[in-house]
């Protein structure tokens, strides 16, 4: 059952099509059809560790749409502020898997239904019960309108003293760096937790030393930093002192999602007044049981599978 802890987020949702097989993917000929999307990845993590979760979007009137729809509702989002759109197809993309887990995602997410949310859409009923709001650079990156929609978010977020959570998640094949970085930095001064890939903060930069994160963090009012790095674990910066937890041994079998589960259940942790290092560590325990399984969610754990992974620090088999 969901708790009273609402989390709120928004974004657009695809139709994955995941191959059959690993390798190029010009010589994969069967797809597994899933439903993917950084923001609904992260929604229904929240929801499978008992956070009331709530997720803005559009979706195509069409049987993607339902698809995506049906899916999410099951998984317990509130689907609320949900609406299917005429004349925006459903997006769907292709996902290539090498056999290391590692792979590459080919879009087809022209004309977004999440063109159609308007920024009149966003008001102050969206945040009834929210103890924490949520943005991707995947949803800053498909249309320039849409930055203005996420300050919109941000405001309303400020004057009721909720925090925001950032994950810059770096499309780059949606748009270039050089307009990425324009759009964060036009909403950094307002984030209060920052949660970025090692990689991603070395793009966004030009660095990735500690000092120079410090800098950063410290000149953005960033009160939590969190450094995701993948096998080598993560790192924290908050009150001027650096945390650090190791990651846990998985076999990986695909790590799309992984991030998107990390954010969760460093989110999860952060609302239940977790000390600093056990954040991280349960964090690290659900980016790790996600790659474990293949597909963008359908390895985002259940509370109790976490627990005991973090509990007994025992590896990853599955």
């Amino acid at each position: 059952m969901a708790s009273n802890v609402g989390v709120l987020t928004l974004g657009d949702a695809m139709i994955t099509l995941n191959p059959s097989e690993t390798g190029p993917l010009r010589f994969v000929t069967n797809f597994d059809r899933k439903v993917g999307g950084a923001e609904l990845n992260f929604a229904i993590g929240c929801a499978r560790l008992g956070l009331r979760s709530k997720w803005i979007s559009r979706l195509g009137n069409d049987e993607f749409g339902r698809v995506i729809y049906n899916f999410a509702r099951g998984e317990g989002v509130d689907m609320e502020d949900v609406t299917f759109v005429d004349g925006y197809p459903t997006s769907v993309n292709f996902k290539e898997i090498r056999e290391d887990g590692s792979g590459k995602t080919f879009y087809y997410r022209h004309q977004s239904p999440i063109l159609a949310l308007q920024p009149e859409d966003i008001t102050d009923r969206l945040f009834d019960g929210i103890q924490i709001l949520h943005i991707t650079g995947v949803f800053l990156a498909i249309n320039p309108k849409n930055l203005g929609i996420a300050k919109r978010l941000i405001d309303i977020a400020k004057e009721k003293e909720i925090p925001v959570s950032f994950d810059p998640n770096i499309r780059l094949k949606l748009w270039t760096i050089e307009e990425a970085r324009e759009a964060y930095f036009d909403i950094l001064p307002s984030v209060d937790i920052l949660l970025t890939g090692l990689e991603e903060i070395e793009l966004i930069l030009g660095s990735d030393t500690e000092s120079s994160l410090t800098v950063f963090a410290d000149k953005y009012h960033i009160d939590q930093l969190v450094i995701k790095d993948g096998a080598n674990g993560s790192k924290l910066f908050t009150g001027g002192t650096w945390y650090q937890e190791k990651a846990f041994p998985v076999d990986p079998v695909d790590t799309v999602g992984a991030g998107d589960g990390f954010d969760a259940g460093y989110i999860y942790s952060f609302l239940k007044g977790e000390a600093y290092r056990e954040r991280l560590r349960f964090a690290n325990a659900v980016g790790a049981i996600v790659t474990t399984v293949l597909g963008d969610n359908e390895g985002l754990p259940y509370l109790d599978e976490v627990l005991n992974i973090t509990n007994n620090e025992k590896v990853i088999e599955r």
